[in-house]
């Protein structure tokens, strides 16, 4: 609770959260932890870079990290829960493009074209 607590504050998010401290529903998405994708060389280069750009890492107390090779996803549910979009990250850095968001959030038929 506290560490979403602290991400809401740094992120100003107003979204409904889904707290799953045992990682049932996480692992119910085909999530798991990875520590070769998330240390692969790639992957702690661009992390290097955020340093030389003055680009800030979020400021999680050390106390709420229990997973730092915990992998990500995005899903996008309807109101009645059915999924839209499914996307396991592949790597900390893999996210769904804006077009496939729209695309999954949209009505049926309508163009996502824009978004390129």
């Amino acid at each position: 609770m506290e560490g979403a607590q602290v991400w809401r504050e740094q992120t100003g998010c107003t979204f409904d959260l889904l707290l799953d401290p045992q990682r049932k529903v996480y692992r119910s998405f085909g999530l798991g932890s990875s520590y070769a994708k998330v240390m692969k060389f790639g992957c702690l280069l661009l992390y290097s870079e955020y340093g030389a750009v003055d680009r800030d890492f979020p400021d999680v107390p050390p106390r709420l990290l229990e997973d730092i090779y915990q992998m990500g996803g995005d899903f996008l549910l309807d109101g009645e829960g059915k999924v839209l979009l499914s996307h396991p990250c592949e790597s900390p850095m893999d996210r769904p493009t804006v077009k496939a968001l729209l695309q999954a959030a949209g009505p049926p038929g309508c163009s996502a074209d824009s978004a390129e």
